[in-house]
């Protein structure tokens, strides 16, 4: 299971929580053992994860001849289905005598191609991710297809959206576990609230979409449909309440959480960040991913649209977190809020920003 960088380890939790009681952090996300109905059952439950890749087996090979005909033995029938075509992904390592992807590519392709019928294409909807290191070659298939991020309900989308599964990991960051209020004062399109929502009423992420391992040939539609089929949805004990200054924004966020089907457990106003009210009912969580550099040119502006959410936040939060996102330092400090030591940074629309929390104010 691919992981944002940063935030492997609530990835891990979210796999231990899952039932993939031998979850692992490695080097880009997290590795379990299971079988193709657990490759299934990721796809459909993990929030977080960013992709699934299967791996399905491995060889050694020091040269091109020697990648050629092992790859013309792989057993690539018992997983690839002839008349879907793949596409073939190949990275090297500075350890390995086989260092040109590019040849790598070629001879397997080939070896598909002549010895096991196999089309290939650039836009094949199955793809193989071979990683040659150390000489060894390990062959994984991804069974996601379109990042996990695309859930399958979201239509309209905002300036630097915020990913679905970047906005799950942040909710489990902050301690989110489903069963108290989620405030955004800068909603957006709504992707941390529909998320809360979904977390609360304990629905799959995945169960809008379709999948890559759905063209694969260990799949099997009977044991697929078992395993979308959801005994019990809660009903939240509480609900989610979003704002924003933009009332097109406000209209997308309610569209997207009806077409989600956790609308009426949201409640969404067009205000100005610094004319929230808090909502009655008990305290909870805000969290927000307002404007930083990236997004509007003057960050100087900023400063002051920090303070004025901070001091709305300690006018009208006591009790309540906050989980905060952005790329400067600076700005969060310009919130005037008691944040904990920022963690590690995390990669998002081709900037390093960082998950600034408090505990209850």
């Amino acid at each position: 299971m691919v992981a944002t960088p940063g935030l492997e380890k609530a990835l891990l939790a979210e796999a231990h929580e899952n039932g993939f009681a031998d979850a692992v952090v490695t080097q880009g996300g997290v590795t379990c053992n299971g079988t193709w109905a657990d490759v299934w059952r990721a796809n459909l439950v993990m929030r977080g994860a960013t992709r699934v890749l299967a791996r399905v087996g491995s060889f050694m090979a020091f040269h091109l001849a020697q990648l050629d005909k092992r790859s013309r033995k792989f057993p690539w029938a018992d997983i690839l289905r002839p008349d879907v075509p793949v596409r073939v992904e190949v990275s090297t390592s500075k350890k390995s005598k086989i260092y040109h992807a590019g040849a790598a590519t070629q001879r397997i392709e080939t070896a598909l191609k002549e010895d096991h019928g196999m089309k290939i294409s650039a836009d094949a909807p199955v793809t193989l991710k071979v990683r040659i290191d150390d000489n060894r070659v390990t062959i994984s298939v991804d069974t996601s297809g379109e990042s996990l991020h695309k859930r399958g309900h979201k239509e309209a989308v905002g300036k630097a959206p915020m990913r679905e599964t970047l906005a799950s990991l942040m909710l489990r960051e902050c301690g989110y576990d489903g069963k108290e209020p989620v405030f955004d004062p800068m909603c957006g399109s709504g992707t941390f609230l529909i998320e809360a929502a979904e977390m609360a009423m304990g629905l799959n992420p995945g169960r809008s979409r379709d999948f890559a391992f759905q063209q694969l040939a260990t799949f099997d539609q009977g044991t697929w449909e078992t395993l979308r089929k959801v005994d019990h949805i809660h009903r939240p004990t509480q609900n989610c309440h979003g704002s924003d200054r933009d009332a097109g924004a406000i209209r997308m966020a309610t569209a997207n959480a009806e077409r989600a089907g956790v609308g009426e457990h949201i409640t969404f106003q067009n205000l100005s960040a610094t004319d929230i009210k808090r909502p009655e009912g008990p305290t909870g969580l805000i969290i927000c991913n307002p404007p930083y550099g990236g997004r509007i040119g003057n960050q100087n502006m900023l400063y002051g649209v920090y303070a004025g959410l901070g001091d709305a936040i300690k006018r009208e939060f006591a009790g309540w977190r906050v989980g905060l996102v952005t790329s400067e330092a600076g700005l969060a400090k310009a919130a005037g809020l008691p944040f904990k030591p920022k963690g590690a940074p995390i990669p998002h629309g081709g900037l390093k920003v960082w998950l600034f929390q408090t505990g209850p104010l």
